[in-house]
């Protein structure tokens, strides 16, 4: 499949947004000096009204209102590299996926026709990435300063990856999956994004290795032609542009494990540990908090007096979110919001509130969800050196008149 009219790297042209009715112009606030002087709205090829935050690597933020709907169009979705050297569509034309370790009978090299022919699984899932909301984290801490918008949610297919395994054999005594990608370092002595699983998540039926995104081939920004997806885990496991598999005996000791992405033990609640990366003192950072954001109404507007609609979604790592509340009032007191209903334990769970008349002047609306194991979201940041997982309730201000 030729993707040529795709971007050809992370050098792509950009160029200045137009505004766009119903969708915010706003750089948000909380963000740092050196951050909102380069950030702006842009239109990548095949993905108008981005936000960028940094050109190299390409990473660029979806603007809050595609949330006001449970799936995220391809078009709209975030954008998120770690390294420069970004693939370009004609070096995936000859793609292939090498499947070898000490912990499978037999390497294999599979093409696309060979995937293509497995059977396929299909799994709603929200990809976020580990630092969602850093930009808003105080004091601000190094990294990616992004805003709402580093996620998404989307309709996945391909095969299992437990699958794709078996064309390798895989041995009783593997214990992890080391994962490559096509994206690679331009600097002599920037380690290669490389990252693991243990085997319990790499063999469940809902991780796979996905050829399409919401029915179509996958945008090159977001993987093309094969990306991992790792339902309940954040986006740092889902390794986009998949060349490499290796099934091994031993965890993976490289510094996209050892050194990023981890955070102090026990500081946030996991269902299954990463038991062989874990230390007496840090883990990696693994599974989705509850979480819940505000699509509409926007920051800034003005709304009527007559009463509005207040939307937006809430998510977690896979039990499901059971309660979302809203508060008009900055906090101080909540009411209950309507929940639609649940479209998959990995989807984001819109909900709505209708305020009915109001009162002119400004008002601090803030939202909160309540997942189904009981895990509410965090008044206070759990502070870590990467601002991972803020979880605390945002705020959106508007005016009624």
């Amino acid at each position: 499949m030729r993707r040529r009219h795709m971007i050809a790297g992370a050098g792509a042209a950009l160029v200045a947004s137009p505004s766009v009715a119903g969708e915010s112009t706003r750089i948000p606030g909380g963000l740092p000096d050196g951050t909102r002087a380069i950030a702006r709205f842009v239109n990548l090829p095949g993905k108008p009204r981005m936000l960028r935050l940094t050109d190299r690597p390409p990473n660029y933020a979806s603007p809050v209102n595609v949330f006001s709907d449970v799936v995220t169009p391809n078009d709209r979705f975030f954008v998120r590299y770690h390294l420069d050297s970004v693939p370009a569509a004609a070096d995936m034309e000859n793609w292939s996926l090498s499947i070898g370790g000490d912990a499978v009978q037999r390497p294999v090299t599979l093409k696309l026709s060979d995937l293509l022919d497995l059977p396929a699984a299909q799994v709603l899932s929200v990809c976020q990435c580990a630092g969602n909301r850093r930009g808003l984290v105080e004091p601000h801490v190094p990294g990616v300063e992004w805003t709402d918008g580093a996620m998404g949610c989307a309709v996945w297919r391909g095969p299992a990856l437990r699958d794709v395994l078996k064309a390798a054999g895989v041995k009783p005594e593997a214990l992890e999956v080391w994962l490559g990608g096509a994206d690679k370092p331009l600097m002599e002595g920037t380690p290669a994004f490389r990252k693991s699983l243990p085997m319990e998540k790499a063999l469940d039926g809902d991780t796979i290795v996905a050829l399409s995104m919401n029915n179509a081939p996958l945008p090159l920004l977001n993987g093309y032609p094969a990306r991992l997806i790792v339902p309940g885990w954040t986006g740092t496991y889902w390794m986009k542009h998949l060349t490499s598999i290796e099934v091994s005996t031993q965890p993976l000791k490289n510094f996209w494990m050892q050194t990023a992405y981890r955070v102090p033990a026990g500081l946030f609640p996991v269902d299954k540990p990463f038991v062989s990366q874990a230390t007496e003192t840090t883990v990696p950072i693994t599974e989705l908090v509850v979480n819940s954001v505000i699509a509409a109404p926007l920051d800034g507007e003005e709304v009527e007096r007559s009463g509005f609609t207040i939307s937006g979604v809430a998510w977690d790592r896979g039990a499901g979110i059971t309660r979302v509340e809203v508060s008009l009032d900055g906090g101080r007191n909540w009411l209950g919001a309507l929940l639609e209903g649940p479209l998959g334990q990995y989807a984001y769970r819109r909900f709505s509130f209708q305020t009915g008349s109001m009162r002119p002047g400004s008002y601090r609306l803030m939202c909160r969800a309540v997942s189904q194991s009981g895990e509410k979201q965090a008044e206070r940041m759990k502070v870590n050196p990467g601002g991972y997982h803020n979880n605390v309730p945002g705020a959106v201000t508007v005016v009624v008149s």
